[in-house]
């Protein structure tokens, strides 16, 4: 049941109250669209809270967003995030805790419309504004990209001045759309501290806190690489005590699993960025500025971040149906694998013989094992994926085609999965406009409609030079082990391209972890990226080095051309890879 305590009005600590004395404590309950439901009455629950954010979107979650509106022009926006209010509401009210999100999605108005909505059900007083202009969709073809088939959805990245300004107006609910992940922590802590445009070392320590904290449980043990030496069953979300100069301490709730450690940050840090420069519509964030010290159990200090101004443009995420897709997975049991695999691509091509799909993948998959002790050690699978604009071409027809060699094909046939007809797959694509082009305006609670003007000063963003890193004094032995016995990796997607990043564990593996893993190297490693353009960036402070690797997503994760295809695993990939590693630094990796 929710709380229902009527006359308790949420934010009556929080972080409309510019220029309060002390640290501003923001919470995180969600990363994704799907994370854990209860995660916002633990947070709520667990320990005193200024802020609470919700980070709702990524780039398969707009398309999917966009498919509701197609069928409801009402919905558009993260529907779970009203049933956890339904929850919840009445405990952020009585706690005196504002709630920041971007869980409007497409239709943040519409979200906030149903928060009154369920407000006035509960008897909870609260203020509600919403922030708007991201969504460029309705000026598609004034802006150039009517072009593109099947055009979905298009929205800017807006920066954090509009949610600064609900709070300031009062709003103690503040839902948002496509705004940047870290804007959600940034914007109160601009109200709070009374920052501008020109506190670019501010914004730019805020962004690095937002940063750790918008992809929920990942900065407190979750997808580590070193699981084992935490509890890492059910980790506890993350917090950040903001400091008026922007420096933060990462923390969680006392008794809540999982870790707050600098390597946990420093994973954190490297999910879904590039180089030095982090570029965002309020700061350019210097990422090789930053540093890490632990400050206590489970508290990690972040310090000495540099901020300079951002680009004139921002990022705009187009999302559009790219066509149809379908796949079928043949099992291939026993002896003879590859003539086996080898007979069913015969035979499947022949079915192609009228028209072939546009895209048609064999990927043989050996899982299998000699004297397999079960049947399944003993078998592989043979992944076949097409896709065409023509849902025919990709359909039935190539369903049909593999049930037909079900009693004609090879010994032991059987597929994973029942005939399946075609699917839409999703392409994610990034463009760019002008920060002055975007209509970036906040609703507040009141009705009224305030503009937010882009930055005055902007600087367009440039590359940083590969800094030095000196040899370490590593002599001896060596032997051929896996590179995750001395570094941690942490792999993602940003649209096409995937980025690796990897910390050496200890002070001595840092400089043989900057000079032995090079491009080249990393070729050698995962073939998978031989061919494909590869970019290496080394941040010292943390230790790091971080590779981003375009096209191996191919149109992103909605076209799910890899198996793995938002590169989640890419990095534990690497570290089970096997290189000559000095055995000095085998004994002392952390």
């Amino acid at each position: 049941m929710a709380d229902q305590d009527a006359g308790h009005a949420v934010g009556a600590s929080g972080a409309a109250h510019a220029g309060a004395a002390g640290p501003l404590r923001i919470g995180n309950a969600s990363g994704f669209y799907g994370d854990r439901l209860a995660a916002v009455r633990e947070q709520l629950e667990g320990g005193p809270l200024d802020v609470l954010t919700g980070d709702y979107l990524a780039e398969l979650t707009m398309a999917i967003l966009a498919a509701d509106r197609r069928k409801d022009p009402a919905l558009g926006y993260a529907k779970t995030f009203l049933r956890q209010m339904g929850d919840c509401l009445g405990i952020a009210a009585a706690r005196g805790v504002t709630l920041v999100t971007n869980a409007g999605g497409l239709n943040p108005a519409g979200l906030a419309d149903e928060l009154r909505k369920l407000a006035a059900r509960l008897g909870v007083e609260v203020q509600i504004a919403h922030v708007q202009g991201d969504d460029l969709f309705p000026r598609a073809a004034e802006l150039g990209f009517a072009e593109r088939p099947g055009l979905l959805a298009a929205n800017a990245y807006l920066g954090a001045f509009g949610i600064a300004e609900a709070l300031r107006a009062g709003a103690n609910v503040v839902v948002a759309g496509r705004v940047t992940d870290a804007s959600l922590v940034v914007g109160p802590a601009i109200a709070r501290f009374g920052w501008t445009s020109d506190d670019l070392d501010a914004l730019a320590g805020a962004t690095v806190a937002g940063h750790v904290l918008e992809c929920g449980t990942q900065a407190t043990g979750g997808n580590f690489s070193f699981f084992a030496e935490i509890d890492a069953r059910h980790p506890g979300f993350p917090i950040a005590e903001l400091r008026s100069d922007g420096s933060s301490v990462i923390t969680k709730h006392p008794g809540t699993g999982g870790a707050v450690t600098v390597e946990t940050v420093t994973a954190q840090l490297l999910y879904e960025t590039s180089g030095a420069r982090y570029a965002g519509p309020d700061v350019t964030t210097r990422l090789d500025t930053l540093r890490l010290r632990e400050a206590g159990p489970n508290r990690v200090e972040i310090t000495g971040v540099k901020g300079e101004a951002p680009p004139p443009t921002l990022k705009v995420g187009l999302n559009r149906v790219g066509g149809f897709r379908n796949q079928v997975e043949f099992v291939l049991t026993g002896l003879e694998i590859e003539a086996k695999a080898g007979l069913v691509r015969e035979q499947m091509e022949a079915a192609f013989t009228d028209r072939r799909p546009a895209e048609v993948r064999w990927t043989l998959v050996h899982t299998d094992r000699p004297d397999a002790p079960s049947e399944e050690q003993a078998s592989a699978v043979l992944r076949l994926v097409v896709r065409d604009a023509d849902a025919r071409l990709v359909g039935r027809a190539v369903s049909s085609a593999a049930v037909e060699l079900a009693l004609a094909g090879y010994p032991g046939f059987h597929v994973t999965a029942p005939p399946a007809d075609a699917s839409p797959y999703g392409v994610f694509e990034a463009e760019f406009v002008s920060a002055a082009e975007v209509d970036h305006a906040v609703v507040l609670p009141d009705g009224r409609r305030l503009p937010v003007r882009p930055p005055v000063v902007t600087r367009e963003l440039e590359p940083v030079a590969e800094p030095g890193v000196p040899f370490g004094k590593i002599t001896g032995p060596t032997r051929h082990a896996p590179l995750g016995l001395v570094a941690g990796a942490r792999s993602g997607d940003k649209g096409g391209d995937a980025n690796i990043g990897l910390w050496a564990r200890s002070a001595d593996a840092w400089p043989w972890l900057a000079h032995t893993l090079t491009v080249g190297m990393l070729r050698e490693l995962l073939p998978e990226v031989a061919r494909l353009p590869v970019t290496r960036h080394v941040l010292p402070n943390l230790r790091a080095v971080n590779f981003v690797v375009q096209g191996l997503l191919g149109e992103g994760v909605g076209a799910q051309v890899r198996f793995d295809p938002q590169a989640k695993a890419v990095g534990e990939w690497l570290r089970s890879r096997h290189l000559d590693i000095p055995v000095a630094l085998l004994g002392r990796a952390r």
